[in-house]
């Protein structure tokens, strides 16, 4: 390891748990909105590991952007990590990476206040996690060290593939009336 990139290594290892915990997040919860959970018993076991891996992909996000500031290569600064598009190092690909980061705080945290913003509202606010995948994927392709890795490729392929069979799915699935039995 070069002395000096610690914390550049942190920000690198946290960026990939990120990517991995919130794809998995999106696949648990995309599985769960096609209707293709299973049984009670293995639905709510999965919204509970929805769920954490959701927590998770949050702290993992909040660690890859702040280990980021005692980088002294980029040196971002707070502007840098906190505002979208005004880093000098790729600003597309960091600012959508911000957004989305931003969105995923939004969209997760919305979980603890849906009794208080509805039920309806919280899952029409909620259909937007996807968008949080996609951005993370972009943002991975565009700044990420390790983009052109093969292994890093062949995860976001191994998980893009059946995101987009299950959003299909779940578009597909007909839509619950209002007071028909599930």
């Amino acid at each position: 390891m070069t002395e000096g990139h610690e914390l550049w290594l942190v920000s690198r290892s946290a960026g990939v748990v990120a990517l991995l915990l919130v794809a998995t997040s999106v696949l648990i919860g995309l599985t769960l909105a096609a209707g293709l959970g299973g049984p009670p018993p293995r639905r709510r076991a999965l919204v509970a590991i929805h769920e954490q891996t959701a927590l998770a992909s949050l702290i993992a996000i909040a660690v890859h952007g702040l280990a980021l500031l005692g980088d002294g290569f980029l040196k971002p600064g707070i502007t840098g990590i906190a505002i979208p598009f005004v880093i000098d190092f790729k600003p597309v690909y960091v600012g959508l990476g911000i957004i989305a980061g931003y969105l995923a705080a939004a969209l997760g945290l919305s979980f603890y206040a849906r009794r208080r913003i509805g039920g309806k509202r919280w899952r029409k606010l909620h259909r937007a996690t996807p968008l949080v995948y996609v951005l993370g994927l972009i943002h991975t392709l565009g700044a990420g060290t390790d983009a052109q890795s093969s292994w890093l490729r062949a995860f976001m392929l191994a998980t893009a593939v059946p995101a987009a069979a299950l959003l299909l799915a779940r578009l597909a699935k007909k839509p619950r009336l209002k007071g028909a039995k599930a």
